[in-house]
């Protein structure tokens, strides 16, 4: 028979632990080495993207987008016109909405689709509606709306936003109150 006794748990887990660390310190010194250059300055460095690589974009910030809604807002209330009002990031994104008093359940979600329409065509929905004779497939793209109310917002000729209008009695006049909007950040 065997004298030995068995290790306590503590005394396993102890021994497991410092096993354990020993790997570790193995594993990240060679992780560690391997990462260094061969004249062993330090990591290697990561490639760079080429100038030609990359785009530069302008957006519209939550602030401009928030003065363009409130604007739009106010030209239909001023009209006595109860509607809604949304405005997207260049990307389709909903950045604002804004729904006025006694604005019809419909139009918070017209106002966004007539919005990103604008801003991924960079055309008034107006316009955009008189393509659909030419090409009536259109309108199944998900989140469109090609009815009048949308207009795009553009900064050094790119669209950057659109605002989208809903609920006044015609299109024609959800596009004004979208155009107020645009023209609040001068465009």
């Amino acid at each position: 028979m065997s004298s030995r006794r068995k290790p306590s748990r503590r005394t396993r887990v102890l021994v497991g632990g410092a096993a354990l660390a020993v790997v570790g310190a193995g594993v990240v010194g060679t992780v560690a080495a391997n990462a260094a250059d061969t004249n062993g300055a330090g990591p290697a460095a990561m490639p760079a993207a080429r100038a030609g690589d990359l785009a530069q974009t302008t957006h519209l910030t939550l602030k401009a987008a928030e003065q363009a809604a409130r604007a739009a807002l106010d030209a239909a209330v001023e009209d006595g016109r109860q509607v809604s009002v949304a405005v997207v990031d260049r990307d389709g994104n909903t950045l604002v909405t804004l729904r006025g008093d006694g604005a019809g359940p419909q139009s918070y979600e017209s106002a966004e689709r007539k919005a990103f329409t604008a801003v991924s065509w960079n055309a008034p929905t107006s316009e955009l509606a008189g393509r659909l004779a030419q090409a009536p497939a259109l309108k199944d793209i998900p989140g469109t709306l090609f009815l009048a109310g949308g207009t795009p917002v553009t900064a050094k000729g790119a669209p950057v936003a659109g605002i989208g209008v809903a609920g006044a009695p015609s299109g024609d006049l959800d596009e004004k109150y979208a155009r107020a909007g645009a023209a609040a950040l001068g465009r």
